[in-house]
């Protein structure tokens, strides 16, 4: 399953966006959305975990919190966009 992470810090890089999602099971990648011009933040990423409980119980825990000072949302990606 494919979850979308927004409202992330600026400085969250994918190894960090990874080590929070970690804890809930096997993932695939973990990948902050920059912008392609200047490699900027665009304060959101993916999410990709293999196993769909885990992906489920990763979103239900991580939902609404707060990850490097900021108070995250995270969902699942519907399939269409991936």
């Amino acid at each position: 399953m494919n979850i979308k992470v927004s409202n992330i810090s600026l400085n969250t890089t994918d190894a960090q966006l990874r080590k929070l999602f970690v804890p809930y099971g096997s993932v695939d990648n973990a990948m902050v959305y920059r912008n392609s011009l200047n490699g900027r933040s665009l304060k959101s990423g993916e999410v990709s975990m293999p196993v769909l409980a885990q992906a489920k119980q990763a979103i239900a825990s991580l939902d609404k919190t707060i990850f490097e000072g900021n108070i995250i949302s995270v969902s699942e990606l519907p399939s269409e966009l991936y």
